[in-house]
């Protein structure tokens, strides 16, 4: 299979790479510098020079590769900003529909969010709606993913990733990285928010293996919703710092998110099954 790699040179995109091509997928990569260029053939990929906020110049980078399928795991997190993710998500999800649509590229996996879900009590499966009442900073976000999901289910056969908070090697959760910082700084505390996290490896081959998924929304996350309680002491003991002080109280969006369609209908088996391992992994 054909495959355009939009988000080539991100974390995910250098781990699922390797996957595709020892798969016997022929891989272009997106890039948007000759020196990422580069680095995506050192990894096995050719490589698409373009921006995704270029429609033009996009479309007729998707064209040139005739993909049988696209991949989206394009995000804009520098410094921790929700404002250039939510522009990604639009606007450059937008942009990107489109070009595979000119490609004629039949199938779409696009990367979303575990987090989305409107309140409740439990862990949410990918029939609770999205959050779109919500305001402020998350109603950003939110409305970011609604537009991402709805776009990407223009493609005749498309899948939306819902990931859980992405740890591992190049994440905001590695050991040399902003959140473990964040924790020997003494600035995380521990509340009974509750979340999924899904290992880097983990995201990569669900990405792999959804090319061969029926369209819909899938939850990538790992076997165990947890409480920042739970979880927290144990981040912070594997990158080094203090425990973190305790809070009270829970957003009712702060649910967790089942993953049982993945591995019950569609056979996926994380490596990493809970982050009590997977942190210090």
């Amino acid at each position: 299979m054909r495959v355009f790699l939009a988000g080539a040179t991100g974390v995910i995109g250098r781990h699922l790479i390797p996957l595709l091509t020892a798969s016997g997928h022929q891989v272009t990569g997106l890039a948007r510098s000759p020196a990422a260029a580069q680095r995506l053939r050192a990894l096995g990929a050719e490589a698409a020079l373009a921006d995704v906020f270029d429609a033009a110049a996009l479309t007729d980078a998707l064209v040139l590769a005739a993909p049988d399928a696209v991949i989206h795991q394009l995000t804009d997190l520098s410094g921790g900003r929700t404002d250039a993710n939510a522009r990604i998500r639009e606007i450059g999800t937008r942009n990107l529909v489109d070009a595979a649509r000119a490609a004629g590229a039949g199938r779409m996996i696009a990367q979303s969010i575990a987090w989305a879900y409107q309140p409740g009590p439990g862990p949410a499966a990918e029939d609770v709606p999205l959050d779109l009442a919500a305001d402020g900073a998350r109603g950003a976000t939110v409305a970011g993913v609604a537009a991402l999901e709805t776009a990407v289910a223009e493609l005749p056969a498309w899948v939306v990733l819902r990931y859980g908070l992405l740890y591992g090697p190049g994440t905001w959760y590695a050991a040399d990285a902003m959140m473990a910082d964040r924790a020997r700084a003494g600035e995380l505390t521990a509340d009974a928010d509750v979340s999924s996290f899904v290992h880097v490896d983990d995201a990569a081959a669900a990405a792999a293996a959804a090319l061969g998924w029926p369209s819909g929304a899938v939850n990538v996350c790992d076997d165990e919703p947890a409480a920042g309680v739970d979880w927290l002491p144990v981040y912070c003991a594997a990158v080094g710092a203090p425990a973190p002080a305790n809070a009270d109280g829970r957003h009712g969006w702060a649910r967790g998110a089942s993953n049982s369609r993945a591995r019950d209908d569609l056979g996926w088996t994380p490596i990493h099954p809970s982050w009590r391992t997977g942190f210090s992994s």
